[in-house]
């Protein structure tokens, strides 16, 4: 996908996330994240925004502290003003990114073309999810994720975040699993082991403990850990199934 692409993707899914709140209370629990209430998902949503925003605006070459992610992100608001201060940053971000220029140098922390495209990628997936969420505490399934969209997002996941260093994904032994996608040219392979996990896009070729083969959209979800697997109905999990509980234990 192109950085503009993202930058839709994050408008669309923000505006999304704001129409399931505004239809839900503050304290409806959040399923999706058992500690949460919607009210907790919004402050959430609505700091990473603001924080993500710091780096390509600033131009930081280096992580904040947590004082200065703190002054980044501002006071957080009474229940009352939650909501709209959400959509201001939401807003203020779509800005932000749409206003950079391609070459900004700025920190991200995973590996991508450009800074920029970092960014509006992972606040386009981080969005995408969290509005997921939403509809969850509003008690009505939302649309589902684009088919595009949702395999980028397995992408990043699995490629970036689960190959990274602060993965948390490990085991004692060699395990494998395969991901593949049914609707699109999507197939991911993992080996875990007691090292961050090596991830190769294999063409569906090589063998697996356990083949995760679906929907991309139900992918997506399933991955990051907002579906559980026996509920995924179009998701077929052919092997060993144990390592859907490392993955929901470890992955996220």
């Amino acid at each position: 996908m192109e950085i503009t692409e993202h930058i839709d993707a994050l408008r669309h899914e923000g505006t999304r996330l704001a129409e399931a709140a505004a239809r839900t209370e503050l304290p409806a629990p959040v399923p999706t994240c058992p500690e949460w209430q919607l009210a907790d998902l919004l402050r959430h949503i609505g700091s990473v925004h603001r924080w993500a925003a710091a780096f390509p605006s600033r131009g930081l070459r280096e992580p904040l502290g947590e004082a200065d992610a703190q002054a980044a992100v501002g006071p957080l608001p009474s229940d009352a003003a939650l909501l709209d201060w959400y959509r201001e940053g939401h807003a203020a971000l779509l800005d932000t990114l749409t206003a950079a220029p391609a070459d900004v140098e700025c920190w991200s922390f995973l590996p991508a073309p450009s800074p920029l495209a970092f960014w509006a990628r992972r606040q386009a997936h981080e969005t995408a999810i969290h509005r997921h969420d939403a509809d969850a505490a509003a008690g009505v399934p939302g649309p589902t994720v684009d088919t595009t969209l949702a395999l980028d997002g397995i992408d990043e996941l699995l490629r970036g975040l689960m190959a990274g260093s602060r993965s948390k994904l490990r085991s004692d032994r060699p395990r494998t699993l395969r991901v593949r996608a049914t609707d699109g040219a999507g197939s991911w392979h993992l080996t875990i082991t007691q090292e961050p996990p090596a991830v190769t896009t294999d063409g569906g070729s090589e063998p697996a403990d356990l083949t995760l083969a679906g929907p991309a959209d139900e992918l997506y979800v399933l991955l990051w850990n907002r579906l559980p697997a026996r509920q995924a109905g179009k998701v077929q999990a052919i092997g060993d199934e144990g390592l859907l509980d490392l993955w929901r234990d470890a992955a996220i």
